[in-house]
């Protein structure tokens, strides 16, 4: 049922031959797989900067104020720019090489952007391991960040296309669990790395990264093509044997026709980028942009980038820090796997919406807990442990919140609503715009707790409910539509028909006829 504008489509349109076979839940495993990079960065950073050999090192402004007794305001004791810079630098590269991602996915395969993807994370991650100097940790965060660009511009689509559209939402949610279990890998490693007499355990934490990095490089060699892909590059044949394989029956004429029908209109669009300014690609350039920007002013980075930084400043020792961040990536990866489990029953409005709500009330309850106990001078005296419970038992069930929700859907919903002729450019500007405000965030995050203090929880749920009521009122259902069939809940929206709805028939008429009927669906 529709809500306020919002529109739900059943799950009509045309279903496909198919079931889910071995080998494509094979292959979308380890394609998910992917994540790990992305996951691990995110844990690693935050671990490494709250370890006090690490600052002393690279940071040593940082730690002196950490170190001195007379500081007592807990809210400016990480306020550094260069600290800040380290996490946020690898942002910048992502952005940048996923601007040029878009070209490799689309014209040589989804798999070689997986495989620059890994092989330019591994030199990062090997640059890192080694550093001696601070410019060598943002040559390696650079390094990192290039090859998180090419794997997030592909790994998503990589998985929307592989599965069956009735599966769709729990396989492309697969790369959301492996981001989470990157974080909880990399928290896990950092509470253990951080005890290392001698205080190089971050090298090892940094170094680790070789390890996903390999995972997803292996994985780009051994991994079949989409049909979608080689459809794209006139390789048809091998596509409809492979489309065979995939759906595990003979009969999947109708679906390969509908891909080469979607590739012959791609391939009449010369510039992409052009084409996604088209009117009648508002909806789908406005979900590109937004959807992004939303999922990091959830405020999640604040946590997985700083957890222990921030158990640390509401009053937890170094352990005790790195052991909360651990509970907090635990509680990450296993509420994604709700959203696996029943984003495809539920829907996709319906998670956005109860994830909403979850992650506002809680926000607003840590912000209180905060208010009450640290002020506006960041003093909190002695904090008992009752309390520093309670603040970590509603920052987790903020994270649960985001897990089933804004965490895995803002990857899932960009990648599965975009037609062919602009599906690389449209994710490419998906990826760009996630980076560019996680850049943002993550560089100045440290500074705005030290201004706004407590109300930086507050300044994260206001854009908890602008976002909510975003999905409200202008997305539509997506659950159960195949992907080259999505225009129909384009055309049904309240809002965005006024768009999509006249270019949309038309061309659905000329599809119907390119198949031998003119039935629009």
């Amino acid at each position: 049922m529709a809500g306020g504008g919002g529109v739900v489509i059943a799950r009509g349109g045309r279903e496909y031959a198919g079931r889910l076979t071995p080998f494509v839940l094979a292959t979308c495993i380890v394609a998910a797989m992917g994540g790990l990079i992305f996951g691990y960065d995110i844990g690693i950073s935050g671990g490494v900067t709250s370890m006090p050999s690490f600052l002393s090192k690279f940071f040593p402004s940082v730690y002196r104020k950490q170190q001195e007794e007379s500081t007592t305001n807990q809210y400016c004791q990480y306020n550094s720019q260069t600290l800040t810079m380290f996490t946020s630098s690898l942002y910048l590269a992502a952005l940048a090489s996923s601007l040029v991602a878009s070209t490799i996915t689309r014209k040589f395969g989804r798999k070689l952007s997986m495989l620059f993807g890994g092989l330019l994370f591994f030199a990062g991650a090997l640059v890192n391991g080694f550093a001696k100097a601070v410019w060598m940790l943002i040559l390696g965060r650079l390094l990192l960040g290039f090859g998180i660009g090419f794997a997030n511009q592909a790994v998503p689509l990589y998985l929307s296309e592989m599965a069956p559209c009735k599966y769709r939402g729990a396989f492309n949610n697969g790369f959301q669990l492996s981001i989470t279990v990157g974080i909880l890998m990399a928290n896990v490693l950092n509470y253990f790395f951080a005890k290392i007499k001698g205080g190089w355990g971050w090298r090892l934490s940094l170094g680790g990264a070789m390890v996903p990095a390999l995972i997803i490089t292996i994985g780009s060699l051994i991994l079949p093509d989409t049909p979608n892909s080689m459809i794209e590059r006139n390789q048809h044949d091998e596509a409809k044997e492979k489309l065979k394989k995939i759906r595990g029956v003979e009969d999947v004429d109708e679906e390969f026709n509908d891909l080469v029908n979607a590739s012959i209109a791609s391939k009449k669009v010369e510039d992409p980028w052009r084409k996604l300014l088209q009117r009648k690609y508002r909806p789908h350039l406005s979900m590109a942009i937004l959807i992004p920007f939303f999922q990091q002013f959830t405020g999640i980075n604040v946590i997985m980038f700083y957890a222990p930084v921030l158990f640390n400043t509401i009053g937890f020792g170094n352990n005790a820090s790195l052991m909360s961040a651990v509970i907090t990536g635990l509680v990450n990866a296993s509420a994604t796997l709700v959203s696996i489990c029943r984003v495809d029953k539920w829907g996709r409005r319906k998670l956005f919406l109860e994830g909403g709500a979850q992650m506002f009330v809680c926000q607003i309850v840590v912000a209180v807990c905060i208010a009450v106990k640290f002020g506006v001078d960041g003093n909190p005296g002695v904090l008992p442990q009752w309390y520093a419970i309670l603040v970590v038992f509603f920052i987790c069930v903020y994270v649960a919140g985001f897990a089933w929700s804004w965490g895995p859907l803002g990857w899932l919903v960009p990648s599965e609503i975009f037609p062919l002729e602009i599906r690389s450019a449209a994710q490419s500007l998906n990826v760009a715009v996630n980076m560019v405000f996680t850049f943002v965030v993550a560089q100045i995050f440290l500074t705005m707790l030290c201004h706004l203090k407590f109300g930086l929880f507050i300044f994260f749920a206001v854009f908890v409910v602008v976002m909510s009521a975003f999905v409200y009122f202008f997305l539509p259902e997506t659950r159960g539509i195949p992907i080259e069939e999505m225009s129909q809940v384009w055309r049904r929206h309240w809002y965005w028909s006024r768009f999509v709805i006249d270019d949309c028939a038309n061309g659905d008429v000329e599809m119907g006829k390119a198949n031998g009927s003119s039935t629009i669906v």
